[in-house]
């Protein structure tokens, strides 16, 4: 039996390629949009659904479009996010408040009520950055960013240790890739979304070690 994906943020970049490589591997794939609508992404496997995770409201309409559709997931990655502040010096206060909404916020209250649809052996896949790495920090840019994915890796540590004989819980860097969320990944990025795809897809079918986090790039283990 094909097993179920649900991918946050699939109308482009990352979200949009680990779509189409589980797709092309026989999974049935949920993706999410902030629209509900993804352009040029069409198959019989793939079902598009509503999602801003900004927005409260949307967040308990798809729980309970899950649950009135009675579908169980085998995977979910949590892929969405933004980084209005990338490539910036020192915080500013909306987009701040707007980055945590999106990837803190939004993320942990939808993975809570998501928990309950995820099947007994299932895995959750928290697409983070070393941007967010304590250790690895030597930078002062992207004060808002790399803030919020320290906090989205301390979820990951406290949902492993919740969920450690349900699920298998995993910490992501996707690699430098480039993708439009900001002007140096377009031009220096070193992955294509199709070539951090599937390396994250070979890892997600992989038999990791839960609570681990995982650097797609170097194919190892990185810091906190």
């Amino acid at each position: 039996m094909s097993k179920t994906i649900l991918i946050t943020g699939a109308s482009k970049g990352i979200g949009f390629a680990l779509a189409q490589q589980f797709l092309n591997n026989g999974y049935f794939v949920i993706g999410t949009s902030r629209t509900g609508e993804i352009e040029n992404l069409f198959h019989s496997n793939f079902t598009n659904l509503k999602l801003d995770l900004s927005e409260e409201e949307t967040i308990y309409k798809f729980d309970k479009n899950l649950e009135n559709r009675k579908i169980e997931i085998d995977i979910l990655i949590n892929n969405a996010g933004i980084g209005p502040d990338l490539d910036t010096f020192k915080p500013e206060k909306e987009s701040f408040k707007h980055t945590f909404d999106v990837n803190v916020t939004g993320t942990v209250f939808f993975t809570e009520l998501l928990c309950k649809h995820i099947k007994n052996g299932g895995k959750i896949i928290n697409i983070s950055s070393k941007m967010g790495s304590i250790e690895l920090c030597e930078r002062t840019d992207s004060v808002a960013y790399r803030m919020s994915k320290t906090a989205l890796n301390m979820y990951t540590k406290i949902l492993t240790n919740r969920l450690l004989d349900k699920q298998k819980i995993a910490t992501v860097h996707p690699g430098w890739v480039r993708t439009t969320i900001a002007k140096d990944n377009i031009i220096n990025g070193r992955l294509s979304t199709d070539e951090s795809a599937i390396k994250i897809f070979n890892f997600v079918t992989s038999d990791f070690e839960t609570g681990i986090f995982w650097d797609i790039e170097a194919e190892r283990k990185t810091e906190w």
